[in-house]
């Protein structure tokens, strides 16, 4: 999951090295923190959130298929 994460997440970026994602386990859920450059996050965000959101779709259709929920924040 951690890297579809990146892979989607370096593809929108103009700096790719930058891209890291920590992981939080819980008991059900698992959220991954996104981190890029400041410059990137308007790329990573889109108009509206829309990027955001469809990236949080995939996750969570991901997370579904192996029984687990799975959310995204994206940190400053």
């Amino acid at each position: 999951m951690r890297t579809l994460i990146e892979a989607m997440a370096k593809a929108l970026v103009d700096m790719p090295e930058e891209v890291k994602v920590a992981e939080v386990q819980g008991e059900k859920t698992t959220v991954y923190e996104l981190r890029v450059s400041q410059s990137d996050l308007g790329k990573v965000i889109g108009k509206q959130g829309k990027t955001a959101r469809a990236m949080r779709t995939i996750i969570g259709a991901a997370g579904t298929k192996i029984g687990k929920r799975c959310v995204i924040e994206i940190l400053e």
